[in-house]
């Protein structure tokens, strides 16, 4: 198995996210800190902090220069940022020492790598917003044509009352929903400028320092905080637990497809299943598999994340690091979720012949809680309840149907509301509205 699975020609495919995956490379992070670098430049020139000649070259040159990744290896293995060996070699690149010394004016390592990032997030949660928007669509679609299809609810594993699949879908898409709202909120704090020199204080720029930070902001259409934040990782917090939420909540799909598809129940079939290598009959439900297992990834991830937001004093390297080793793959994992989840939408058919055998297997005990308040009509609930209760027994003691039995027992109940979906048609018919379907 190699160290790093979505890296992997065998495994990409199955664990990864191109999409996510490319603005977390190697070459992504250079050209985006590349970029900070040269807008810094550009503005702190237009406010008179640095020639504006030198600001100029360095704004071109930063959208010009090609820097090799592994010539930055060893002295960020030494520095523990990258951006000592980076702001080296771009000045090496310019061939224009005059110009050079004004590059990375005032800014620290932490500013660069931060604001890049920001950069890079701001475009992950567009990717991950559109497909959001697919997938919601399709669960809506998927609602309302299956709004009437009645089926078992099922509560610890066992048969509860009937209820419609198109109510389970809604069930699915309703928790997407407010992710997805929650992205409204998440975006504009993660597309954060941070620019706070060595200790947060902004001094190497003087009294200029505030109206740097805020044209940095606005060139690269970030936004402003007002003050540094190299210890307030709050943010970053925040979007791990989301990202926790939402592959949670995407997971739920996975582990119901799972039981739906399992051999005796087989209420839905699903497009696309895996094979076996030695048994020709099985169509196992890779897909939702991997949902649950990025889920459980995700999760413990994004504890490491949480853990990291305790951050020493003005910055903590320590902190910091354990960001770097879970954030990328939070974002791939989480990626790759979405994406996954959108594909299974369109791959799912439900069996309408194995939901009926599942409501009618023939002992009528999904009917129990109708009949119990279909009697609480006419007698004290408790009491109404246990004579119902007792009936159950009888009938799984004796294999007889329980509606017989309450016929036998109570012949002038009234039991046409046994077998109603309730409220779940109209569920499924206003999640698929509310979602524009």
């Amino acid at each position: 198995m190699p160290a790093s699975i979505t890296d992997s020609a065998i495994y990409r495919n199955l664990f990864s996210d191109d999409a996510s995956a490319a603005l977390f490379t190697d070459s992504a992070e250079i050209r985006a800190m590349l970029l900070v670098e040269g807008t810094l430049a550009r503005v702190q020139g237009a406010l008179g902090l640095i020639p504006e000649t030198a600001a100029a070259y360095i704004d071109r040159a930063s959208r010009e220069v090609q820097i090799d990744p592994a010539a930055l290896g060893a002295e960020t293995a030494t520095n523990g940022v990258p951006v000592p060996g980076l702001v080296a070699a771009f000045r090496k690149a310019m061939q224009a020492p005059e110009h050079a010394q004004y590059l990375h004016w005032g800014a620290t390592s932490q500013d660069i790598v931060e604001t890049a990032q920001a950069l890079r997030l701001r475009r992950v949660l567009a990717i991950w917003d559109e497909r959001l928007e697919a997938l919601i669509a399709a669960l809506g679609r998927l609602a309302r044509e299956h709004a009437d299809l009645p089926m078992a609810a099922r509560t610890y594993g066992q048969a509860a009352t009937p209820t419609s699949f198109g109510a389970v879908v809604a069930g699915w898409g309703h928790p997407l929903l407010r992710h997805r709202e929650r992205i409204v909120t998440l975006r504009p704090e993660l597309a954060t400028v941070s620019l706070g020199g060595a200790a947060g204080t902004l001094s190497a720029m003087g009294a200029e320092g505030p109206a740097v930070r805020a044209a940095l902001a606005q060139a690269l259409d970030l936004t402003d905080p007002g003050h540094s934040w190299h210890a307030e990782r709050d943010r970053i917090g925040a979007f791990a637990a989301w990202m926790a939420g939402i592959t949670v909540s995407l997971a739920k799909l996975g582990e119901d497809l799972i039981l739906m598809t399992q051999s005796g129940i087989n209420e839905i079939r699903l497009e696309g299943a895996g094979g076996s290598s030695t048994m020709p009959q099985k169509q196992n439900p890779v897909g939702p598999s991997v949902l649950v297992a990025l889920a459980r990834q995700v999760v413990g991830l994004a504890g490491a994340v949480q853990g990291a937001g305790i951050h020493r004093q003005q910055r903590d390297g320590a902190a910091w690091f354990v960001e770097w080793l879970t954030l990328p793959q939070l974002c791939i994992s989480t990626g790759r979720a979405i994406a996954l989840a959108s594909e299974l939408a369109a791959r799912i058919t439900p069996d309408a012949q194995a939901m009926a055998r599942a409501l009618d297997d023939g002992t009528g005990l999904i009917h129990a809680e109708a009949y119990s308040f279909a009697l609480a009509r006419h007698l004290p609930r408790p009491e109404a309840q246990a004579r119902i209760k007792a009936l159950c027994q009888e009938a799984l003691a004796e294999r007889r149907p329980l509606p017989e039995l309450v016929a036998r027992d109570f012949p002038d109940l009234d039991l046409s509301s046994a077998g109603g979906l309730g409220t779940a048609p109209a569920e499924a018919r206003a999640f698929a509205a509310s979602v524009g379907v």
